[in-house]
């Protein structure tokens, strides 16, 4: 198995149909120690359980840093090495330009952007001692193209923040050996998503896909095994579209 006694932490990753669950699921597939990182201590543990043996769910916000050094410091109390991270917790609001309070812009930046940033702070330490890590920071097609389909202005802003501060990093940090990257899905059916797309909103998107299908959970989760697997051993800095051909630049 590829990530045979690897420790890898996963936020955002409790809902049963979200990106983060299907990517701890694919991580554990391949022998990794997954820990779960969610809002609530309940819903963690759950999706712990559910992935088997041996993983770990722990309560975290994000936005907060001391959570993600408790979260970071809980995680080498119980495996003693983190060897990957997965940045997947994030929101999104429908919101147009002119209509962003500033709650609005502080909260979708607070979670994807300095929530990115929070988590990384909290097992870079442990990476360099280790001199091996990967980190996966997701961000959005919206960052590409300037607006997605539900993702405001705001949410299109701070997931470009996040492809620029995961090249700083990847810069920083690659003498220590650890490697940072990017994901940039596309529209991916999930929880958030699949209550808002009428048939007919399904079928005009799906025409500007040249393969045809909206993607699922398990496409980005793969992208994030490669990634953090060795088999990307030579990556970093990079952003990997999973779109379906939605943005070819």
């Amino acid at each position: 198995m590829m990530l045979e006694n690897n420790v890898v932490i996963v936020t955002g990753a409790a809902s049963p149909r979200g990106i983060g669950r299907a990517t701890a699921s694919a991580l554990a597939a391949q022998g990794a120690k997954v820990v779960v990182l969610d809002l609530r201590q309940a819903d963690a543990e759950r999706a712990a359980l559910e992935l088997g043996a041996g993983h770990l769910g722990i309560a975290c916000d994000v936005t907060d840093r001391e959570a993600c050094h408790l979260a970071a410091r809980a995680t080498l109390e119980t495996y003693g090495r983190i060897d990957g991270l997965v940045n997947n917790a994030g929101i999104t609001q429908p919101v147009r330009t002119l209509d962003i309070q500033p709650a609005n812009f502080d909260a979708v930046v607070d979670v994807n952007l300095r929530g990115t940033l929070y988590m990384s702070q909290a097992v870079l330490p442990q990476m360099k001692a280790q001199r091996r890590g990967s980190i996966v920071c997701m961000s959005s097609v919206s960052a590409q193209r300037g607006g997605g389909i539900f993702g405001g202005p705001h949410y299109s802003a701070a997931k470009a923040g996040v492809l620029g501060l995961a090249r700083a990093m990847a810069r920083e940090f690659g003498g220590d050996n650890i490697r940072v990257n990017s994901i940039t899905p596309g529209l991916i059916q999930t929880d958030i998503t699949g209550d808002k797309l009428t048939v007919e909103m399904r079928a005009d998107i799906i025409k500007g896909i040249p393969l045809g299908r909206l993607g699922d959970a398990a496409d980005v989760a793969n992208a994030c095994l490669f990634l953090i697997s060795d088999l990307s051993a030579y990556l970093t800095g990079i952003t990997l579209d999973v779109n379906g051909g939605m943005l070819i630049h």
